[in-house]
């Protein structure tokens, strides 16, 4: 059987091995296990973990566990999600010129939550808010974090399947939805 830190290390490679990035591992009560992939960045096929996408990680996975004898009952395979966790430096530098929501472990200025624009400052970060009255900078380290995330962005419009235009005077195919009357 496979120790704590070898499970680990023999999961990421399997991730990696297969053209995806582990985000995070979660082993909870009851042998849950909890995998977060994302995709590469500039990966070809696209920017969001499909279904196929996991469920290509979970059959790799499913077949090492087993042959490794790794205990557990349930396996769970899915994306970060729209408010994808940063840990590593990759991933801050991933995601500079994002929003981002950002936990400080000790209090600056009487707060430790903040939201903005993370920017890349040499060694070091920053994030860009406005704190209702102007704009403001706070830099900060990795190490000075608890916890960030995205902010999710959620862009119905883009989802859309793009129609060809219709004439102008030509009843709607959704007639009843836009509020017009379909005549005969």
């Amino acid at each position: 059987m496979v120790g704590q830190v070898g499970w680990q290390a023999l999961v990421e490679s399997t991730v990696t091995g297969l053209g995806y990035e582990l985000v995070e591992l979660e082993r909870s009560a009851r042998g849950l296990l909890r995998v977060f992939i994302d995709k590469l960045p500039n990966d070809p096929s696209g920017e969001f973990i499909t279904v196929d996408d996991c469920e290509k990680v979970t059959r790799q996975l499913q077949y090492l566990l087993e042959v490794e004898g790794v205990p557990y009952e349930r396996l769970e395979v899915s994306s970060p999600g729209l408010d994808r966790p940063l840990r590593k430096p990759a991933d801050y530098l991933r995601f500079a010129g994002q929003e981002v929501d950002i936990t400080l472990k000790v209090p600056f200025q009487n707060r430790k939550k903040f939201r903005g624009v993370l920017e890349a400052e040499g060694d070091d970060w920053r994030l860009v808010f406005n704190d209702g009255k102007q704009d403001q900078a706070l830099s900060f380290s990795i190490e000075e974090v608890r916890e960030a995330r995205l902010v999710p962005v959620v862009d119905f419009k883009g989802r859309r399947r793009n129609k060809p235009e219709a004439p102008a005077d030509a009843p709607s195919a959704n007639a009843q939805e836009d509020g017009g009357q379909v005549s005969s």
